[in-house]
């Protein structure tokens, strides 16, 4: 059984030790880069169906209006506001991906940390340092049981997240070494999420969850609610209850030398991220062959390409996200893979539905998570072969600010066709200087 004291100690001194100045202008510009992608999801999810109901049901609850929600008008109690800003990010599956772990670190701790912002002033400096360590920590926890983890079944986002979320929203509350072991001690034991739940609105239950109970676990740190003195690695800490051999080197070699964040990729597409090279190739040959028929598409990729994506009987828009025969069938007849091609009147398009039995799945190793090749045969029997070695949006074939600045942009024109979203995009480019974080959110709200 494993047994290593300290290890949970020594990352809360790493966190609490680690200073604004500390943080490379590299890093906070990739953490500018996430809170842009951030804002463009939340706004083209918070008014999505899962979100209106799970609103709807937190209300009957709250007993408070004090902090705002990201892209509307109601204001709700802290904790619940935490809860919808991250599960609206997640809901429709276009979030970023930390590759080597595909955990989507963003949501849970911006989440959290917004909420925050409405309780308590915030600086722009002192949320991007939050946000930073809160990615890290959820980062180097998951990779010490990647890919493991995840392939059994726990929908890492939302287990790992609530350490970043606990993470962010401890270093803010200015708690010392004790206190920050007791709050990723609270994260721990709250930590849950099924992948099972992939295609379903259950999905971003678990990673709002892990926003809001990381909130929560810092917060309760902070009044002197105390924990094991080893969540991580005790023995029957998070790692043992989960049956897993961590490499604990992870969790704090190299801080500060090298940063996680950097290691983020940003959707151009909403669904499973292993989808996306497949989706590069079929829509580059697509514009190129625009009326061409297609009657047999084989896809080979990274075996979580099908261990994730091998759907081939989708039923609604939220399957369809993590979908491979899906999203090609989609793409070859619409000739785009935007959020219109994710929906139920998509999934059944009869000619969708049709080329979707077309569509074939293989595995292979030596593929990474972000490669794929497509071979198309087409009606008058020529067979395509296509390949993509780095998926666009991804650390290795990064979006670039415009791109993600566009995406905000198309996100905010779904809320409100007469919305200007340059206020939003400026203030986050220039967050760092701002005196009050929680004028962002004050940006997103529809007039």
């Amino acid at each position: 059984m494993l047994h290593k004291p300290g290890i949970t100690e020594g990352l809360a001194h790493h966190i609490v030790a680690t200073r604004w100045e500390d943080v490379p202008q590299d890093v906070r510009h990739q953490a500018k880069r996430s809170l842009v992608n951030f804002f463009a999801v939340m706004l083209a999810g918070c008014r999505s169906r899962p979100i209106e109901t799970t609103l709807r049901s937190l209300s009957e609850f709250s007993g408070g209006k004090q902090v705002a929600l990201i892209g509307r008008a109601e204001k709700i109690d802290a904790l619940s506001a935490a809860f919808l800003n991250a599960a609206g990010a997640n809901v429709d599956d276009f979030c970023d991906t930390h590759t080597a772990t595909v955990i989507h670190p963003t949501a849970p701790v911006a989440g959290a940390l917004f909420a925050y912002a409405g309780l308590r002033p915030l600086s722009g400096a002192d949320l991007l340092l939050a946000f930073v360590l809160g990615n890290e920590v959820q980062d180097r926890i998951g990779l010490a049981i990647s890919p493991s983890h995840y392939n059994r079944g726990w929908h890492i986002t939302s287990t790992c997240g609530v350490f970043g979320a606990a993470t962010a929203i401890g270093k803010l509350a200015r708690l010392d070494e004790r206190q920050m072991v007791w709050a990723l001690g609270n994260a721990a034991t709250q930590s849950a999420g099924l992948c099972e739940c992939l295609g379903t609105p259950a999905k971003s239950l678990s990673v709002g969850n892990a926003a809001r109970n990381g909130l929560w676990s810092a917060l309760l740190a902070e009044k002197g609610y105390d924990g094991p003195a080893e969540p991580l690695a005790g023995v029957q800490g998070f790692y043992s209850a989960l049956a897993e051999t961590p490499d604990l080197s992870h969790i704090t070699d190299g801080w500060g030398d090298r940063w996680e964040i950097m290691a983020t990729s940003y959707k151009p597409y909403p669904c499973g991220f292993v989808i996306h090279p497949v989706l590069d190739c079929v829509l580059d040959w697509r514009r190129d062959h625009p009326a061409v028929d297609v009657t047999r598409v084989v896809v080979r990729g990274n075996p979580l390409l099908s261990v994730r994506g091998d759907r081939p009987n989708v039923s609604t828009g939220r399957e369809a996200q993590v979908s491979v025969q899906h999203a090609v069938a989609a793409a070859l007849i619409k000739g785009q893979a935007g959020l219109d091609q994710f929906t139920d009147a998509c999934v059944n398009d009869p000619e969708v539905l049709k080329l979707r039995g077309m569509v074939e799945l293989l595995r292979d190793e030596s593929f990474s998570t972000v490669a794929a090749a497509v071979e198309m045969t087409t009606a008058d029997g020529k067979i395509f072969k296509l390949e993509q070695k780095a998926a666009r949006g991804s650390d290795a074939n990064p979006l670039s600010d415009r791109d993600l600045e566009s995406k905000l942009r198309a996100a905010a024109l779904l809320s409100n066709p007469r919305y200007e979203a340059t206020p939003l995009i400026d203030a986050i480019w220039n967050v760092e200087a701002s005196a009050d974080v929680s004028k962002l959110v004050a940006l997103t709200v529809p007039v």
